[in-house]
């Protein structure tokens, strides 16, 4: 273990690098509202992402033309605005998921002591 380092900060910084494509890849299910986003984001199994976290990344996405919003009258309460993905998003999703399971093969090699390519066979069959 590094020094200073706990699990906890260790699945911080794997999330932090994952975040925004679990975003995307919620949102080519379904377009939602931040609010919807974090609970899917905690169903998903990702305890402790909040509204401070997942708000900016939208609006980053969204500056980006990956995600676009659209403000649709909520039952209760003020209008809300509901975020979708462009094609952009879907384009830049389908790259991002090519590169992390390249990248998880790779890592899984590493670790169980195979090779990549026989790794992704495994993982493939």
């Amino acid at each position: 273990m590094i020094a200073g380092s706990t699990d906890g900060d260790r699945q911080t910084q794997l999330l932090r690098g994952a975040l925004d494509m679990c975003l995307l890849a919620l949102l080519a299910k379904e377009a939602a509202h931040g609010y919807e986003l974090v609970r899917r984001v905690e169903a998903a199994g990702f305890d402790g992402v909040g509204y401070g976290t997942v708000y900016p990344l939208l609006t980053r996405m969204r500056r980006l033309g990956l995600v676009a919003d659209e403000l649709q009258a909520s039952p209760t309460g003020p209008p809300r605005k509901v975020y979708a993905l462009t094609g952009a998003g879907r384009a830049r999703l389908h790259a991002w998921q090519q590169q992390w399971t390249q990248f998880t093969d790779t890592v899984n090699a590493v670790l169980t002591g195979t090779t990549p390519d026989a790794a992704s066979d495994t993982a493939r069959s």
